[in-house]
């Protein structure tokens, strides 16, 4: 399995940004794919998961309303859209493949989303 997390950067709050995942070595049509997010000196916090066909989501209370999650089983890719963004929305973000596990390490580099004025 391989995932590859971009899109990342530095925002001022209110801003918005757009990850993306792009997978590589498994049917990535055949699985739930999540977004997880780590803090400095926090632990992993589920933030988003997408059924397989793309159809049903979750969000975690701290993003719902916000952030969209999305796929494109064609081309292997999940995607999050974050939108008004907020100093605590800072994290690296990363994608999994499966429901959330907060015992898997991740696969991915993640990618750094920091939001300061």
């Amino acid at each position: 399995i391989q995932l590859v997390e971009s899109g990342g950067g530095m925002v001022q709050p209110g801003g918005s940004l757009r990850l993306s995942c792009a997978a590589s070595g498994f049917p990535f049509s055949s699985y739930i794919m999540t977004w997880v997010r780590q803090a400095p000196g926090k632990g992993p916090e589920w933030v988003s998961s997408i059924s397989e066909n793309g159809w049903t989501y979750y969000y975690a209370d701290s993003v719902k309303g916000r952030f969209a999650i999305s796929r494109d089983n064609g081309q292997s890719t999940l995607f999050l859209q974050l939108n008004s963004l907020k100093p605590e929305d800072t994290a690296l973000y990363y994608c999994a493949a499966g429901p959330y596990n907060p015992t898997t390490p991740p696969i991915g580099q993640g990618t750094q989303v920091t939001v300061s004025s």
